[in-house]
């Protein structure tokens, strides 16, 4: 999990914690905050990182099939089943079953769900004997579980058993920092997704985004990045290539938004900006004076040339343009 900030830096070193904590854990954060990127950190960090990791939507369960989809079923338990099918709780058998959107269960598939965990057994459909599963359940969910239980839609009795360990992924916009640092590293994974040169942000284009509000958390900064990318022709994505690949983006001129040296933009936003800006000017300064030459440039700075060709494709710094004609 990509980031900076203090809140995140927490929450890193609880997953680091509960890693080792093989009890049920519940995960809360808003769409696209996440979860199921915790919940694997969390799997991979364990003892479990050997055996599978099983995402399973509970949205997606239809209620009818809910014990046969998490127990499975023997032969002849129904007319089509010609053979014995798995479970998910024997698929993720010694390793974990993630359970998302576990408040999208019905009243039948909670109780279903309870009765499972509290001994750890479970019949399949058509089953006479009783199985036991070593699987480690980590459920997640976008809403608050206790005002669910509170409004009388989600068990507490079952809220207990997932909730005996508890993270809160905090949403992009309480990650101060975060979102200069997130949009460079999804602008990078695009141009590698799409085998296209490395592009930037402009300073127009990247202030918007420190701006924005992030409904849609980390999910949406990573699709808008890679819808600018493929808008964007030139090296450098402004606010009118920011238009074009999100509509929230569009109308704002390039100082409608606030600069990065004004005392209500953070701290570690603005010291992201300006060590990136110098970066910039000076590497551009750099290759003119060495004409495109990056070896030269290299000696004139004293770097490393493979470090400083990394810095000039991490800023979309062409070399050919600095050359003699």
């Amino acid at each position: 999990m990509l980031g900076q900030s203090q809140a995140i830096q927490a929450v890193r070193a609880q997953l680091q914690r509960y890693a080792d904590c093989d009890v049920q854990l519940l995960i809360e954060g808003e769409t696209g905050t996440g979860k199921e990127l915790a919940a694997r950190e969390i799997h991979y960090a364990s003892a479990r990182r050997k055996h599978p990791f099983v995402p399973v939507n509970c949205g997606a369960i239809p209620d009818s099939l809910i014990e046969n989809e998490l127990f499975g079923h023997d032969r002849g338990a129904f007319t089509d089943a010609k053979a014995a099918q798995p479970g998910l709780i024997d698929h993720a058998r010694g390793g974990t079953l993630f359970l998302d959107e576990v408040d999208a269960l019905s009243g039948k598939g909670q109780v279903t769900l309870l009765r499972f965990l509290q001994d750890n057994e479970y019949r399949p459909v058509g089953g006479g004997a009783t199985r036991i599963s070593d699987a480690r359940i980590i459920a997640a969910t976008n809403m608050n579980l206790e005002s669910q239980v509170a409004a009388g839609h989600f068990r507490r009795d079952l809220q207990y058993r997932l909730n005996a360990l508890y993270i809160r992924l905090p949403p992009l916009r309480e990650r101060e920092g975060d979102v200069a640092l997130l949009a460079e590293h999804f602008l990078q994974a695009a141009a590698l997704k799409l085998r296209g040169p490395p592009k930037r942000w402009g300073e127009d284009a990247m202030r918007a985004l420190i701006a924005h509000a992030w409904p849609g958390n980390v999910r949406e900064l990573d699709n808008i990045a890679l819808r600018a990318y493929m808008s964007a022709e030139s090296a450098v994505i402004g606010i009118d290539e920011l238009s074009v690949a999100e509509p929230a983006f569009a109308g704002l001129e390039p100082d409608s938004r606030h600069r990065t040296n004004e005392p209500d933009v953070g701290f570690s936003a603005a010291k992201t900006h300006a060590i990136r800006k110098f970066e910039q000017d000076y590497l551009s300064r750099l290759m003119q004076r060495a004409s495109g030459n990056i070896s030269a440039a290299a000696r004139l700075s004293g770097t490393e040339r493979r470090q400083l060709g990394k810095l000039l494709a991490k800023h979309g710094i062409e070399t050919k343009q600095y050359r003699p004609r």
